[in-house]
This record gives structure tokens, C-alpha cells and sequence, in this order.
């Protein structure tokens, strides 16, 4: 998969929590095969009308968020079904990085992203970022007054610049150091585990013969 370092592009927001699986890629295009061809299905139902025109209601529909490559949600995006498909559509889609706030509420933390999601998500080189709620909301008001968002995502900092109008705020944001290894490589488990390949082998030729399955069986 693509390597992950850094990345500047324009922001959409949509102001939604709990945004699920069904709704990022409906179920009538998970009949392919294939893993290419989901961006026409990313937010079908939210984005088209019944008679099949797109909706102008819809936030990513609006003209100052087409071509937009990093996408600024709340939490729990990515919640329901554990389909990867989820994770193809967004980044066919155009995006690069999601962005969404935990919170806790009554003692009790809400995710920023539905774990199996952004477990698909580092499989496939999708990063997202966790904001604090403060954080988001900072974004979402100066997506309100300003008309159009630009954003750069550093990983190796950990920081995340949204810029417009002249103003600039930076954000920094945690991520699990095994999870930033994973994107900065760009390797997934198989591949990581190819970057063992001479300890295993040295392993595997210290064990016992009979321990040991002979090449035909394999």
C-alpha cells in the first residue's frame, strides 16, 4: 500500500456523528468482486435524491468541497457493519485522511472511529485522526464562516495545520506507534512480517527435522 508521511489538501466537513458502514457504501454495491469501482457508492443515499440527481442539502455536494482529499466528521464514524468496503469507497472517494473527536460522556468514552473501521483503515493506508472535541468544533466553525478549508497532515510530527481566510490553527493528535510504523512503511501485516524473513528462516532452520513440515506439505 501507498506509504504515508505527509499531506495537503482541501478539507470537507460533515457535521454527523455515529456515521455508519451502511450509509458510507450501502449495501447494493458490495456485489463486486473486486476492490476497485466503490466511489459512485460513498454516501449514495445521503448525497442522491430519489430521482437519482445529487442533493445540494448534502455538505459534501456543496461546489467548496469538491476535490476535497481530507474529511473532518464526528465520532464514531465508522460504526455498524465491519465491511472494508467502508474504507475503499472513502479513499476512492478522494480522501486521504478522516478526521473525527472522541468524547467521553457520563463517564464513558465515545470513539472517534468504530475499531474494526480503523483497523481497515491502517490495512489499506487511510489515516485517521483522532481530534479532541474542542478540536472539532474549532474546525467546524471556521468551516462555517470561511468558504473553503485547506489542510495539511504531517505523521511523523503528529500535527494537523487547517488553514483559511488568513487564519491557521494546528492541532496535534496521538497515534499508536505501531499504527504510525505501519503507514510511514507502508506495509501491512504481510508485509511486516517479510521484514522478518531471514530471522524467521534462521528460526525455522534451528528447529528440530521433525518439527519442521517438508516442503510438500507446506
Amino acid at each position: 500500500m501507498q506509504a504515508f508521511t505527509t499531506h495537503k489538501g482541501k478539507i470537507a466537513v460533515l457535521d454527523r456523528a455515529n456515521i455508519d458502514t451502511d450509509q458510507i457504501i450501502p449495501k447494493q454495491f458490495l456485489k463486486s468482486i473486486k476492490k476497485t469501482g466503490f466511489e459512485e457508492g460513498l454516501f449514495f443515499d445521503w448525497k442522491k435524491k430519489p430521482d437519482g440527481s445529487l442533493d445540494p442539502d448534502f455538505p459534501l455536494n456543496r461546489p467548496a468541497f469538491r476535490g476535497a482529499s481530507i474529511l473532518v466528521a464526528r465520532n464514531n464514524f465508522g460504526c455498524g457493519s465491519s465491511r472494508e468496503h467502508a474504507v475503499w469507497a472513502v479513499m476512492q472517494g478522494g480522501f486521504r485522511v478522516v478526521a473525527a473527536p472522541g468524547l467521553e460522556r457520563e463517564g464513558q468514552k465515545i470513539p472517534a472511529f468504530a475499531d474494526i473501521f480503523a483497523g481497515n483503515a491502517v490495512k489499506n493506508g487511510l489515516l485517521t485522526v483522532e481530534l479532541s472535541a474542542d478540536d472539532a468544533d474549532r474546525i467546524f466553525r471556521l468551516a462555517a464562516a470561511a468558504p473553503e478549508l485547506e489542510g495539511e497532515v504531517n505523521l511523523p510530527s503528529q500535527t494537523f495545520r487547517v488553514s483559511a481566510g488568513g487564519k491557521e490553527m494546528v492541532f496535534h493528535f496521538q497515534i499508536d506507534p505501531g499504527v504510525k510504523d505501519y503507514l510511514l512503511k507502508g506495509l501491512d501485516e504481510i508485509g511486516l512480517t517479510l521484514e522478518k524473513k531471514e530471522a524467521i528462516g534462521g528460526f525455522e532452520g534451528r528447529r528440530a527435522p521433525w518439527l519442521t513440515p517438508s516442503p510438500s506439505t507446506r
